[in-house]
């Protein structure tokens, strides 16, 4: 070889003085492909196609503020009767609150209303849900789920966003930020909240954290005016409010054009556009007054008991019916939380009573419809309740916090019905064999809604965020 052929450099040399312009490289493809996945659409909720092949297109999530009592609702545990008034035997592999409080003096309390044993599954479920005893060969349940905190807040946060912190995406804005929405005239993820009050965490548990502003949730309020200011001033014209739009827009949009990290200015151009557009087709969604006496009565809009979660379960239905991707139905508020430190007796059977015809009612509507088969829904609360108080003396015992005794049933789409995964102790403590982390309940809704937890990225301040973070296992045994 010629002197003139001859590298000058070694290979090492060569590696290390470009490793920086290779670094580059990879840099600029992470940013090309998160612009390519923005550039697709200017309409952050156009319909995107499943990353899995799923029957369900929505999800209804029911969800229960304040921990229920899985003792009292869905685990039969002959052992609280046993045991009732004595000490119970301190809980294994627990640490925290349950480790403390299970060793420290208490008395055990066993439920007071019964099971029985319901459908062909022969699954034992509580007298105080007699509706929805009707309903178990079409639920999949999740029994011992363990949350990371035994505190409200926290757990509500992570069993809605994933992360006991605030900040973090919930789960309907994962759904509209990889399903999109398939009715452009109403948001794709609507909640209704309870009618006597917020939720603890107030809007960080229906917003899109990291996620664009587009994803969050809508809150829909009781009553017949869902949202402030929904219909159109009667001086103004449809033509005259149009013409208004569109001069707001031109002027919003030049406003992008000249700046960067626009998302939050970009999602609400789209909301002003939504709500344009929301004035005719909201007023009719919300209007029951179309709704035969038969649907009503079983939702139980006949009862001032059930009326108000009835009218909640029935929207969600009609909302679903539209093509809305995602409805999040809250229950407790305020002191009707299913926090029952003190008199269990009378306040677990208010709680069940308000919920019970109105799910089983919404169960049986969707089936009826032909809708349960493309809807999936969702039970869950933060959190399960001990077995035990630990107040000695008090006449009206309670149940305290369990943040290892969570029950989740689901539902619908590709739910293998009146399948079981996970069992407790006989105290209903824990699970009595391997832990089941809450993200492995999250990977296996978003499997059911057509989501890979894998795929179902996005990129925050350099690292690939998702729902279920370190990832979870999909719980197949409640897959059909």
């Amino acid at each position: 070889m010629s002197d003139a052929m001859t590298p000058k450099i070694s290979r090492r040399e060569l590696l290390g003085r470009s490793y920086l312009g290779l670094g580059g490289l990879a840099f600029l493809n992470l940013l090309a492909a998160e612009q390519g996945r923005a550039a697709v659409s200017d309409n952050p909720l156009e319909v995107r196609p499943q990353q899995i092949p799923a029957k369900a297109k929505s999800c209804i999530f029911l969800f229960m503020e304040g921990g229920v009592s899985q003792m009292d609702t869905f685990e039969y545990k002959p052992a609280l009767e046993k045991y009732a008034g004595q000490q119970m035997p301190a809980a294994e592999n627990t640490v925290g609150e349950i480790a403390t409080f299970s060793a420290a003096p208490n008395r055990v309390i066993p439920s007071l209303w019964g099971f029985r044993q319901y459908g062909e599954s022969g699954r034992w479920i509580s007298g105080l849900l007699p509706n929805l005893a009707q309903h178990v060969d079409d639920l999949a349940f999740i029994h011992g789920i363990k949350v990371d905190n035994n505190n409200h807040g926290p757990a509500v946060y992570h069993t809605l966003t994933g992360n006991q912190l605030p900040g973090s995406a919930s789960i309907g804005a994962w759904m509209t930020y990889g399903l999109g929405s398939e009715n452009q005239d109403l948001p794709g993820y609507i909640v209704l909240g309870d009618h006597r009050g917020a939720t603890i965490g107030g809007a960080n548990v229906w917003g899109a954290g990291y996620l664009p502003a587009a994803y969050q949730g809508t809150l829909f309020r009781s009553g017949d005016t869902p949202i402030v200011d929904l219909r159109r001033r009667t001086e103004v014209s449809e033509g005259q409010q149009r013409e208004e739009l569109e001069a707001l827009r031109w002027l919003n949009r030049r406003h992008v054009e000249q700046r960067s990290d626009t998302g939050e200015l970009e999602a609400r151009i789209a909301s002003y556009e939504l709500a344009f557009r929301m004035q005719a087709k909201a007023p009719e969604l919300v209007d029951l007054g179309a709704e035969s006496e038969a649907t009503r009565k079983l939702y139980g809009l006949d009862d001032p008991l059930t009326e108000p979660f009835g009218r909640q379960c029935l929207l969600a239905r009609r909302m679903v019916e539209r093509g809305v991707r995602f409805v999040k139905v809250l229950h407790g508020a305020g002191g009707d939380r299913w926090d029952d430190h003190g008199n269990i007796e009378g306040r677990l059977p208010k709680h069940c009573g308000e919920v019970d015809k109105p799910v089983a009612g919404l169960l049986a509507d969707l089936k009826a419809r032909g809708l349960l088969d493309e809807t999936l829904v969702v039970w869950a609360s933060e959190m399960g309740r001990t077995p035990f108080d630990n107040n000695l003396v008090t006449p009206t015992p309670g149940r305290d916090h369990n943040q290892y005794g969570l029950v989740v049933w689901m539902a619908g789409g590709d739910v293998k019905a009146g399948a079981s995964f996970g069992q407790t102790d006989e105290f209903s403590v824990r699970a009595a064999g391997d832990e089941i982390p809450l993200r492995d309940v999250h990977a296996t809704i978003l499997r059911l809604m057509g989501l890979d937890q894998d795929r179902l990225t996005y990129l925050h301040e350099g690292r690939y965020k998702r729902l279920t973070d370190i990832g979870g296992r999909i719980i197949n045994e409640v897959l059909a």
